[in-house]
């Protein structure tokens, strides 16, 4: 057994079972590797960071890592983007990267660079392998940090000498020391469990809550689905507190039947509106909100000078176990929130309308779906019309960095290939890694793309009048509008291997849809607006 096999050895035995991968030759090793062991699922993407936004979607929903595989620092690098997102989502990611030979990189060849450097800013747990011998325990205490709560990145690099060796274990028999190939599959360390918030915090919030005073609890990570949310819910039905979450949620579960949560929404004067009326605010998993951006002569903080803030926990501590000891404090156990009763909208027809196509998704999603969501435009009436959708999954853009739904989308589907995953995305950002429809195609993968084409960058378009300097001129037109050509998405996704059809109707979207919703691989529809 050389160095790559006792890497994907230790991988499948720590239950990471799928590898999203665009390899080069330093990792040729660990590629043949995937030939001779078993219980490795691989998917190539065309570009890093589809590989890294796929395995960010794929551990959302799986609740567990995928590895990547990564060629040298140049390839590390294209996965950046993606990887700023999967660390704002706090996804567990263990990420293999390859590295040339030690003995070669005193040659300082073109691709050599410092890989350490490259991937410490996203990285929670990092470390180059120095022996063959030692990547199956150094890929276990990847796996480990990379399932620390809340979910970290691990970064392992491992040079292609150490992937090529032979593993040479060392035993003692009588008083000689024999040497053999071979070479024990590293056990995985256990996780620690994450801290449960002080006491004081928990009574602290009950307090607030019985004050009478109009109250949030914006909450955020795990407990925005399965026990966290239900425990919340819980408290807000029996406190009248009101449930949010930040914008950049990682997953967010709801439907009928399902506690309904506020999205704090991205505009500044709009979230100050939605929020001025709170005077506490109770954390759990979240941080305080505030704007992406400054802008002068504006407050980026989005709450009231009147808001009391407290946080129940932080993001690395228990907080499905904060808002389950907060209920019992309450005396909830028994409490059971009254179901919702939202309707879903009726399939509308006629010219398309960003609230015509908000009501036409919100009549159709199926259940059980998974939302992908990066439109950050033409989308924005999307949450409120599917509210009475039945139960699904919203995913949303953590970082900031657009170029995530495709690839987001690949990983959700791969991790849950019994669900129909809808994206949302716009021409701007899904140009960014487009190569993700040709993964979609490959994998066979159940993903219905619509593509909002407004020809712009609408957001800069929105941010640039917000800075009092009058209307843009040509060259700030030409930094945002996206036309001259026009991008024809029906036809990219076409030559990807997706089929793709351009709507020009509700009528026309809702068929699409439906159609999307029935097949049995993916599919895009573009939608000029």
């Amino acid at each position: 057994m050389n160095g790559a096999e006792s890497l994907v050895r230790a991988l499948v035995a720590g239950g990471v079972d799928t590898c999203f991968a665009n390899p080069g030759t330093s990792e040729i090793n660990i590629v043949a590797a995937l030939d001779r062991v078993t219980g490795m699922r691989c998917v190539l993407g065309l570009f890093e960071g589809v590989v890294t936004g796929a395995a960010d979607g794929y551990a959302r929903m799986a609740g567990k890592p995928a590895c990547t595989l990564l060629h040298l620092g140049p390839g590390l690098a294209n996965g950046l983007a993606n990887l700023h997102n999967a660390s704002r989502a706090q996804a567990p990611i263990v990420n293999v990267v390859g590295q040339h030979a030690t003995y070669h990189l005193c040659h300082d060849t073109p691709l050599t660079a410092n890989i350490e450097a490259i991937a410490r800013p996203y990285s929670r747990w990092l470390r180059t392998s120095q022996a063959a011998a030692e990547v199956g325990r150094d890929a276990a205490e990847a796996i480990a940090a990379a399932r620390t709560a809340p979910g970290r990145i691990a970064t392992l690099i491992v040079p292609a000498d150490v992937a090529w060796s032979k593993v040479i274990a060392s035993k003692v028999i009588g008083s000689s020391v024999i040497r053999s190939e071979g070479g024990a599959v590293a056990g995985i360390p256990a996780p620690p469990q994450p801290p449960m918030p002080a006491v004081e915090n928990v009574e602290r919030a009950a307090a607030m809550l019985r004050s009478g005073l109009r109250t949030g609890l914006l909450i955020g990570g795990s407990a925005l689905h399965g026990d966290g949310l239900v425990a919340a819910g819980r408290i807000a039905a029996a406190t009248g507190a009101k449930l949010l979450a930040p914008y950049p949620i990682a997953r967010l579960e709801r439907g009928a039947g399902i506690a309904p949560v506020e999205r704090v929404q991205y505009v500044l004067e709009q979230a100050v509106e939605q929020l001025k009326e709170f005077r506490q605010l109770i954390l759990v998993g979240a941080p305080v909100p505030v704007a992406y951006f400054a802008s002068p002569g504006k407050n980026a903080v989005l709450t009231s000078a009147e808001c009391a803030i407290h946080t129940l926990a932080g993001p690395e501590e228990d907080c499905v176990g904060a808002l389950e000891a907060l209920a019992a404090t309450l005396s909830l156990r028994g409490t059971q929130p009254p179901p919702d009763t939202t309707e879903r909208p009726p399939v509308p027809s006629g010219k398309i309308t960003l609230p015509g196509l908000a009501a036409a998704v919100g009549a159709l999603l199926p259940e059980n779906a998974i939302v992908v969501d990066e439109s950050m435009t033409s989308g924005r009436g999307m949450m409120a019309a599917t509210r009475g959708a039945p139960p699904h999954d919203w995913l949303g853009n953590t970082g900031g960095s657009i170029g995530i739904a495709l690839p987001l989308a690949v990983g959700a589907a791969v991790a849950c290939p019994e669900r129909r995953v809808l994206c949302l995305t716009a021409d701007g950002s899904g140009m960014y890694t487009l190569q993700a429809l040709w993964t979609m195609a490959r994998e066979g993968l159940k993903v219905t793309t619509v593509v909002f084409a407004n020809r712009d960058y609408a957001v800069l378009k929105r941010e640039f009048s917000y800075l009092g300097i009058g209307n843009p001129g040509r060259c700030a037109l030409d930094m945002f509008e996206i036309g001259r050509p026009d991008l024809d998405w029906a036809r990219l996704a076409k030559g990807m291997g997706v089929p793709g059809a351009r709507v020009t109707s509700l009528e026309g979207f809702a068929k699409a849809l439906r159609e999307g919703f029935e097949n049995e691989g993916p599919s895009l529809i573009e939608v000029p607006l």
